[in-house]
């Protein structure tokens, strides 16, 4: 969580915003800075809006993890899903 507040700190100053994650064409997941619509669903940290989940991605995310992980370059994020047995 304190990631995705210094990530959201470091690109916008709109304090309705929050990461927005979204999928594309392939379903692959990504964040993009958005605000809140009534159908969303929102995680809260320390009384900020963080991650907006639309209501109909929801349901298809068992078994996704957001990470920050130590890499060579720096932290970065990591989305992944567990793999189906």
């Amino acid at each position: 969580m304190e990631e995705l507040k210094k990530i959201l700190d470091e690109h916008t100053d709109n304090a309705q915003a929050g990461l927005r994650l979204t999928t594309d064409q392939s379903g692959t997941l990504g964040l993009t800075i958005g605000v809140k619509s009534a159908e969303d669903e929102v995680l809260e940290h320390k009384g900020s809006q963080l991650l907006i989940i639309e209501r109909n991605l929801s349901a298809s995310l068992e078994g996704v993890t957001i990470d920050a992980e130590e890499t060579p370059e720096g932290r970065k994020l990591m989305i992944a899903k567990e793999a189906s047995e």
